[in-house]
């Protein structure tokens, strides 16, 4: 009764203020706002800043336009499954079982739940990190109070007893879902403060970066996904051709995967799961339909374009074709590389050495003879393209925009990133929980999904280094199930037993499918790549064997309503 209540004053709210000015309707939208920001909080993590930075050491500002197409292709799809949502007012889950394809829908709820359990390691390294490395250095840092172990051990539980309270609080009804949204919208607005404030320091008062430049960055150039980066390309002249055909294949793996994560990260498969149920939870209908355009565009396009771009401008005026100081003599620093650094150096000049060896036998000593005879620009290079992260970016800015901002600030914007994202993942796995148990409203179902993706509160112990980079190969792995959910949601909203008289017509359906098909094209077939890529004939196999399990699954379906 009380929900009723409540969704009756709230449609009764938007009915009145549609005659009031633009103000007031602002004002109002982002009181009830709170889907849309969920979907902020939960792209604006770990991964959407290591896609950012490491397109900016890799690629400069030439793919500034990659990030923001990846959200409007999901920002499609969030709106397609939005809709279909709030005019059915059915559970997706069982929708998608019912009158679209059992193992389609088995596949998105489970996939959902598999990215947020992985996605959860990353977030808990990189939250230890912040604070190990940003905040509280001598506290938690390796030579602080509680020495390397006891700090990681503290902090890892008091992020995990943190995020759970707060995870928790979101299944008390209607008033624990609206502290949850708001909490999550203060998140936002600190995570776009923080990195807005830097690129503003960063033109004002370093006066570094080329608003030309930038703007030139948001024309898409697809061209980037098969050859480097410009920048690069003075750097790949100065050397051999053997040399040169090495580098070029490092440089152009890397910006695939680094391309392929930062569409993931953009609108995950997970994020789908959330936005839908996450209106069930507020209890939105059909008469919402205005409310959650708006939910998407304020809540999400606009705080994620921001926050990824701050952060890509950032790391360009510091890493692009710029090598690792403290790594080769006449690139001196102030703070040491970090171990994995240095390991990676050498591995990747070592690589140059085995790319052209006929002879795979060669002992480590002569590896290094070979190594230390490579040509000075083979190891500029080297220390050009080793790995990044948020910690290097924010020690290098240090001396331009002093120790607030070169380590507070960021260190703020990457904890809130990585908290609001961790309750997020535990909140998803709850829902994913409740659903395929048959049990949408059990309190104890959905506290059981959200413990899910506290084993993620093992990540710091297994990589001291690499937080940033983590995200990465985390994110290539989730883009491979993204095109089950955009797949779905087209038959979804094509299909007439569920949307009824609801199921778009006329110009409205050629907009929607247009839309939606382009969208499915471009992630399927960038998913296929990496897929073949990075899997081979075993990806391509696994494939097909997915393929064929929908198709019987229909198959019977067709029989079974015959």
């Amino acid at each position: 009764m009380n929900k009723k209540v409540n969704r009756d004053e709230d449609s009764r709210l938007l009915e009145e203020i549609q005659s009031k000015g633009l103000l007031i309707r602002v004002r109002t939208y982002l009181r009830l706002s709170g889907p849309g920001f969920l979907q902020s909080a939960i792209s604006l993590g770990g991964g959407s800043m290591a896609s950012s930075l490491y397109l900016g050491v890799l690629a400069g500002y030439s793919m500034l336009w990659l990030q923001p197409l990846g959200m409007l292709l999901g920002i499609i799809m969030l709106s397609a499954i939005g809709y279909i949502t709030l005019v059915t007012s059915e559970r997706p889950f069982q929708a998608i079982n019912k009158h679209v394809n059992p193992v389609l829908g088995w596949a998105w709820a489970l996939a959902s739940l598999l990215a947020s359990i992985v996605w959860a390691m990353p977030q808990f390294a990189l939250a230890f990190g912040a604070i190990k490395q940003n905040l509280m250095p001598g506290t938690f840092g390796i030579n602080g109070v509680f020495g390397g172990t006891g700090g990681m051990i503290l902090v890892s539980i008091g992020l995990l007893a943190l995020t759970l309270a707060i995870s928790w609080n979101y299944d008390r009804g209607r008033t624990g879902v609206r502290v949850y949204e708001w909490i999550l919208k203060g998140v936002v607005a600190v995570i776009i403060l923080s990195f807005v404030g830097v690129v503003i320091r960063l033109t004002f008062v370093a006066d570094m970066i080329d608003w030309g430049e930038i703007s030139r960055g948001f024309i898409p150039n697809f061209s980037l996904f098969f050859r480097p980066a410009e920048g690069f390309l003075p750097m790949l002249e100065s050397l051999s051709e053997t040399s040169r055909m090495y580098w070029t294949d490092v440089i152009v793996s890397r910006q695939q995967n680094i391309m392929a994560a930062a569409i993931s990260n953009a609108v995950g498969i997970n994020m789908t799961f959330l936005f839908a149920y996450s209106m069930l939870r507020r209890n939105w209908g059909r008469e919402y339909h205005g409310m959650m355009r708006f939910d998407l565009a304020f809540g999400l396009l606009i705080p994620f374009i921001l926050v990824t771009s701050c952060v890509m401008i950032a790391s360009t005026s510091q890493f692009h074709t710029i090598p690792q100081p403290g790594i080769i003599e006449e690139y001196s620093a102030d703070w040491e590389p970090a171990a994995n650094q240095i390991v990676e150096y050498n591995q990747l000049l070592e690589n140059r050495i085995l790319h052209e060896s006929i002879d795979e036998t060669l002992s480590q000593e002569q590896l290094s003879s070979q190594v230390e005879a490579l040509s000075r620009e083979d190891h500029i290079m080297a220390a050009t393209l080793i790995t990044r992260d948020a910690f290097d970016l924010s020690f290098s800015l240090e001396p331009l925009l002093g120790s607030v901002f070169g380590h507070l600030i960021f260190g703020i914007g990457v904890l809130g990133m990585a908290l609001s994202s961790i309750t997020l993942m535990m909140i998803i796995s709850g829902m994913v929980v409740c659903e395929v148990l048959g049990k949408p409203r059990s309190k104890w179902a959905f506290c059981l999904g959200t413990l899910l993706p506290g084993f993620g509160v093992l990540g710091p112990f297994f990589w001291n280094y690499a937080y940033f980079w983590l995200a990465i190969p985390v994110s290539v792995i989730t883009f491979f199930l993204l095109p089950i959910a955009y797949v779905t949601f087209l038959l979804m909203i094509n299909n007439k037993a569920l949307m009824g008289e609801h199921m778009p017509k006329g110009k409205y359906r050629i907009v929607w499918n247009t839309l939606m098909i382009g969208a499915v094209i471009l992630i399927t077939t960038a998913s296929f790549y990496m897929l073949w890529v990075l899997g081979g004939y075993w990806g391509i196999l696994g494939f097909l064997i997915f393929i064929s399990i929908v198709g019987i699954a229909d198959f019977k379906k067709r029989k079974n309503i015959k």
